[in-house]
Formats: C-alpha cells, sequence, structure tokens
C-alpha cells in the first residue's frame, strides 16, 4: 500500500481546501462566493459527524462513548453552519450580530472535551467509579454559566453588539484552547492509534483556534464577508478533522495500561474544584466592583446562585454515587480476600495431607509387622494353662494394646491411600445417604436422637468411587451423631440437591457445634476421649473429597450445631460417556 493511499483522506482534505482557497481569492464578494464557503463547510462538518457516528457504531465501551460525544458535538456545529446556509443562500440576508445560534457554536465543543475525559485510550487495571454522564453535565452546566455571565447580557438583557462579539470571541478562545490543552494531555500518555487520533484532532483544532481569531478580527474591522480568504484556515481546520475522523479505525486505536506521565487525574481535579470555587468569586466581583448596567448585575447574580445551588447539588449527587461505588468495591474485595483464603486454606491443607499421608505410609507398613507379631505370640501366650492370675491379666492388657494399635495402624493405612487409583464409575448419590443413615437409624431410637433426609427426586450422578464417598459419608454421620449422643438427643438433617453443575449434600445437626471448625479436617485433631477417635476420620473424607474434585466446608450455625457442605462436580452426560469410554 503506497504512502497516497493509506494517507488518502488527507490527500483529499488538503485538495478540498486548496480547492476552496482559490475559489476564495478568485471570487469577488457576493452570492457564489458565500454559497462556496457555506455549502462547503457544512457539507464537511456533517461529513465529520458522520463519520465519527460510524465509528461509534463499529466501536464497543468506552471507545464507543467517546466517538458518540464526538459526533454529537459536530452535529451541533453542523445545526449551526445549516442555519448560516438557510439565512444567507434561501433567505439572502446577511447573519445578524448578535447571533442567536452563537450558543450552539459555542456548546459544541462541551460534549467534545467531556468525550476526551472518558480517556478511551485507557484500560484499568482495575474497576473504578464512572461518573462520565454526571461529569459531562456538570462540564456543560459551567459552561453555559460562563456563557449566560459573559456573553447573554450584552445579547438580550442590555444589547451592545461590540461588547457581544469581543466577550464572545474571548470565552470561545478559552474554550478551544482548553480543548486543545486535554487533547495535548491525552495524545501525551496514549499510544499508537489512540495517539495520531488525539494529536490529529488537537493540530486540526489549534490550526481552527488561530483560524477563528482572525475570522473575529476581520469582523471588527468590517473586512469579513462569507467566502473571504479569512475563511480558508476554518476550512483547512475541519477538512483536517474530517479526514482524521475518516482514517481513525485504520489506525487501529486500543486502549493501553496507564503509563506514568498519564497525568490526567492530576490536571482534571483542581480544574473542576477551581470551577466550583470560582462562582462565589465571581459573584463577589458582580457585587462590589461589576461597572455593568444594573439589568446586568443583577442578571449576574442570578447566574451566579443558580450556577452554585445546580453545581452543588451536582457535587453532592456524584459523591453520593462515589461513596456507593466504592461500599460496592470494598464488598467485592472483601468477597475476592475471603475466597482467596479459603483456597489458599485448601491447597495448605490438601499438601498438608499428601505431606502426612506419604509419611505415614511408609512408617505405618513398617510398625505394622511387629505389632502382628505381638498380637500373635500374646495370643499363643495367653492360650497357655500355666499362667498365674496376674499373668493372664497382664497378657490381657498387652493384647488389646496390641489390637487398639493395630487398629490405629489399619485407620493410618487406609487414610494414607485416600488419593489412591480407584475405580470410579458414575454414582447415585441418593443410595449411598440412604445406606449411610441406615446404617444407625435402627440403632437411635432409644437415644432420643432422629435423622431426617431429603433429596432432589432426580439427583444427578457424579463421577467417582463408591465405596470412598459412602465411607465419607459415614463418617461424617458418625461424628454428627456422636456430637448429639453428648447433648442427650437431637436432630440430624441430611440433604442432597442439584445446583447448577454440582450436587450439594449438607449435613447440619442440632448438637453443641464444634469448638474449632477451622481445625476440624486437620489429621490427628479430635475432641473425642482418648481411646475413641484418632483425629483421622475427618482429615480422611477430606483428602476423598479433593480426589473427587469436589470441595467441603464445615462451620458452627448461628442458632447452634455443626454443617457440613459438601459440593461434588456433576459430569453432564457426554462428559460421562467420555470418562467412561476413557477408563475402559
Amino acid at each position: 500500500m503506497g504512502w497516497l493511499e493509506r494517507h488518502r483522506w488527507f490527500a483529499l482534505a488538503g485538495v478540498a481546501t486548496l480547492a476552496f482557497a482559490l475559489a476564495s481569492l478568485t471570487l469577488e464578494r457576493g452570492r457564489a462566493a458565500a454559497a462556496t464557503f457555506d455549502l462547503g463547510y457544512f457539507l464537511v462538518t456533517i461529513t465529520i459527524a458522520a463519520a465519527m457516528f460510524g465509528n461509534a457504531w463499529r466501536e464497543r465501551g468506552q471507545s464507543r462513548n467517546f466517538w458518540l460525544l464526538m459526533a454529537s458535538g459536530c452535529l451541533i456545529w453542523a445545526c449551526d453552519s445549516g442555519t448560516w446556509n438557510y439565512y444567507e443562500l434561501v433567505r439572502r440576508l446577511s447573519v445578524p450580530t448578535p447571533w442567536f445560534m452563537d450558543v450552539a457554536l459555542f456548546l459544541h465543543l462541551v460534549p467534545m472535551i467531556a468525550a476526551v475525559g472518558l480517556r478511551p485510550h485507557r484500560a484499568e487495571r482495575e474497576p473504578r467509579f464512572h461518573g462520565g454522564t454526571l461529569e459531562f453535565l456538570l462540564l456543560l452546566v459551567w459552561w453555559v454559566f460562563l456563557y449566560a455571565f459573559l456573553v447573554f447580557p450584552w445579547q438580550y438583557i442590555s444589547l451592545d453588539a461590540p461588547l457581544y462579539e469581543k466577550n464572545f470571541a474571548s470565552l470561545y478562545l478559552v474554550e478551544t484552547g482548553v480543548f486543545v490543552l486535554v487533547l495535548g494531555i491525552s495524545a501525551r500518555a496514549a499510544h499508537g492509534g489512540w495517539r495520531k487520533v488525539y494529536l490529529n484532532l488537537m493540530l486540526a483544532s489549534l490550526f481552527y483556534a488561530v483560524g477563528a481569531q482572525f475570522f473575529s478580527l476581520a469582523i471588527d474591522k468590517g473586512q469579513y464577508y462569507s467566502g473571504s480568504r479569512y475563511d480558508i484556515p476554518l476550512v483547512g481546520a475541519v477538512s483536517w478533522m474530517a479526514a482524521t475522523a475518516l482514517s481513525a479505525l485504520g489506525w487501529r486505536p486500543e486502549a493501553a495500561m496507564a503509563a506514568e506521565r498519564d497525568r490526567w487525574g492530576t490536571v482534571a481535579s483542581p480544574l473542576g474544584a477551581a470551577a466550583i470555587l470560582s462562582l462565589p468569586a465571581l459573584g463577589l466581583w458582580t457585587f462590589l466592583g461589576d461597572q455593568s448596567p444594573l439589568p446586568v448585575r443583577s442578571f449576574r447574580l442570578f447566574a451566579v446562585l443558580t450556577a452554585m445551588l445546580v453545581l452543588g447539588a451536582f457535587a453532592f449527587v456524584r459523591q453520593y454515587i462515589q461513596d456507593r461505588a466504592l461500599i460496592r468495591l470494598l464488598g467485592e474485595s472483601r468477597g475476592s480476600f475471603e475466597n482467596e483464603q479459603r483456597l489458599q486454606t485448601h491447597l495448605v491443607q490438601r499438601e498438608k495431607l499428601a505431606s502426612l499421608g506419604r509419611l505415614i505410609a511408609g512408617a505405618a507398613h513398617e510398625i505394622d509387622q511387629p505389632v502382628t507379631a505381638i498380637m500373635e505370640h500374646s495370643e499363643k501366650l495367653w492360650s497357655s494353662s500355666r499362667l498365674t492370675r496376674e499373668q493372664d491379666t497382664l497378657v490381657r492388657k498387652i493384647v488389646n494394646h496390641a489390637q487398639r494399635t493395630h487398629d490405629l495402624i489399619s485407620n493410618l493405612l487406609s487414610f494414607a491411600q485416600h488419593g489412591s487409583a480407584a475405580e470410579k464409575k458414575m454414582v447415585d448419590l441418593s443410595v449411598l445417604l440412604q445406606r449411610s443413615v441406615q446404617m444407625r437409624e435402627l440403632q437411635l431410637h432409644e437415644q432420643n436422637i432422629h435423622i431426617e433426609l431429603s433429596m432432589d427426586e432426580k439427583l444427578t450422578q457424579v463421577w467417582g468411587d463408591g465405596h470412598q464417598l459412602f465411607q465419607a459419608f459415614v463418617q461424617i454421620v458418625e461424628n454428627a451423631l456422636d456430637a448429639l449422643e453428648e447433648a442427650g438427643g437431637g436432630v440430624l438433617r441430611v440433604s442432597a440437591v442439584n445446583h447448577q453443575n454440582d450436587v450439594v449434600v449438607q449435613f447440619s445437626d442440632s448438637g453443641p457445634g464444634i469448638r474449632e471448625p477451622h481445625r476440624v479436617f486437620d489429621p490427628f485433631y479430635t475432641t473425642k476421649p482418648i481411646g475413641k477417635g484418632t483425629g483421622l476420620g475427618l482429615s480422611a473424607v477430606y483428602g476423598v473429597v479433593q480426589d473427587h474434585q469436589g470441595q467441603i466446608t464445615c462451620h458452627n450455625k448461628p442458632e447452634g450445631g455443626a454443617l457440613f457442605i459438601l459440593r461434588l462436580p456433576a459430569p453432564s452426560q457426554a462428559g460421562a460417556h467420555a470418562l467412561a469410554a476413557a477408563r475402559s
């Protein structure tokens, strides 16, 4: 692609500007010169608005908002240009001074300044408060106030055409300067395509501001007419903007992380504060030092009071919205922290169990052999009829303690092997839960303990080892019943429901609760008397649930009692077939 093809819109803008320059220098003052400028200027501003609306249609997010606001400003600009065509070409009248559409010309820059304030070039690392609409309204009210304070009195309150032209030109120059300033700040912070967009708009606006000053000076001297040489800079500036709008998406403007040189926040906040604080200063000047006629001073005081009320209300609403947004972000941060803490706990617990399992597996095998030998020889010695009563008692104790040690080793080996490879298939949890409850239900009638079981009618099956899951359910039920037995009775509620892509199983008892819920899955942690529990049961349950890619949590309920929640993933039908095929 050649240079001319890459920059075809800018080349066309240059040709259009050159053609108008030749026409303005050739044509005499009259209808032909006016038609050349008015129609051409109107068509170019409409082209800018249409191109920017097209960019908004193809973009997303803040980029779309940027182009929409820019296009809105250009559309207001085109309306002002259209009224010039109506007066000069249709009605064949000179545009009067003061001109009622000057307020549209003045306000067309407000949405364009707000567009740059959106900073579409910047990708935020974190969610932040977006008050774009409120900030735009505040900006609009501020510029409307300035227009009403400085220009409006000499247009409608006490007509003074020269003073009107002077104040309007000065204020419009300041507004254009602010637009150029914010474009320059954004261009300094942007990269790639966005920097090209900002720089071209900034240079075109700067060129337009200079041309507008020559335009105003020519009007003051009575030398201006539509289509004169004073319009050449204006045509060149708007043609430049049109080329920028038509070329912008070809530069692929993309948001990037904010650079250190992005000082927009350090500039925007003081400017906003200065705008609000200037209101009482202007009101005081009007009351003490303004030498304008009384109607003008009265109107200005009224404008200051109105602006103070409106801007004060905006500031209050903005602070309220920002506080609500900060509260929401704080809640999200707290939730993220709790999730991260929970995940960290799961990872630590899993690594702890894995390391302990490897240690236990080796130690238990070494201990099991001598313990088995002790039991065998003790039983042979016990069966001897030549033992005295005291010897028989000692041998009985040896056999009992050896049996306890053997049971402990069995539990240790079972704990160490919870993550070993097992035969997995689609398992119906409703059957496992019913069996785990029925094992103890018949023994509870005399203990004032009741078990309530509720499940979804079509409980989704899970992929897992039925024996391991059954042992896990039995262990949780046993722990809950032991707690209820110590409390003198109560209710154990077991439920299983489908929730999104998981099967959620809950064990809720009405017992005294757990002393330290955060330690309940730690190996060897138990609150039971010595000889009744090893502290490995719930640790093994935790390992089984983790091995099935699930989650288990425990906490005490506000009304009393403990609550265990298991979440096991339920594969889709297609996923289940795939797992079964892979297993086979």
